[in-house]
């Protein structure tokens, strides 16, 4: 049997994927959010040709598939935990002129701050220590009760009162009302195109 090469590789320098921890935008929000923008959206094309509107229903259909694309991306985002710091990336195709992610090692993170939204909501920003920088806790991701404990144990912030923005029940409301959503756009199509 040959010998194989003498290799510099140390052990420590081969990644652990244990260390690492990967939350993913949750697959209901991300399905009903896309379904959503299909549901409002997927009539137009028709109604443009229905209406004999300024803009061709081709480049409107063109420019919708765009716009989905941008949505599924933005969509895609993750949020990397490892012994170093929290890392939010996007899809390497996602353009980064749209959203960009962000990284910030536990040592700077100084506090975790809430800010009430338009809608009344909580969503809380990562305070660092050497910016004014702030950066917005993702709280879309599947396993958001065991991210949020994986932060206080990193950074000792106390994270007791940290909620998830929106509970997978109202997501589920919102999917049920989509679904009759596209029943209508599927009898506005259908109208649309047995008059034109």
């Amino acid at each position: 049997m040959p010998e194989l090469p003498p290799t510099n590789l140390n052990l420590s320098d081969i990644p652990n994927p244990v260390s690492s921890q990967i939350f993913y935008v949750s697959p209901l929000i991300r399905f009903t959010l896309l379904l959503l923008y299909v549901a409002l959206t997927a009539p137009l094309p028709f109604l443009s040709n229905f209406t004999h509107a300024a803009v061709p229903a081709s480049w409107l259909s063109a420019g919708l598939a765009i716009g989905f694309v941008f949505l599924y991306g933005a969509l895609s985002d993750r949020l990397v935990l490892d012994e170093t710091g929290i890392t939010l990336t996007y899809p390497r195709w996602f353009p980064r002129f749209i959203r960009q992610g962000w990284t910030l090692p536990w040592q700077e993170i100084k506090a975790l701050k809430p800010r009430i939204t338009g809608q009344g909501g909580i969503v809380y920003y990562f305070v660092s220590q050497n910016s004014d920088r702030a950066y917005l806790l993702p709280m879309r991701v599947v396993g958001f009760a065991r991210l949020v404990k994986q932060i206080e144990e990193r950074t000792g912030i106390d994270t007791k009162d940290v909620r998830p923005l929106a509970q997978p029940w109202m997501y589920l409301i919102l999917l049920v009302f989509t679904l009759l959503l596209l029943l209508v756009d599927a009898w506005t199509i259908f109208t649309a195109i047995n008059l034109s």
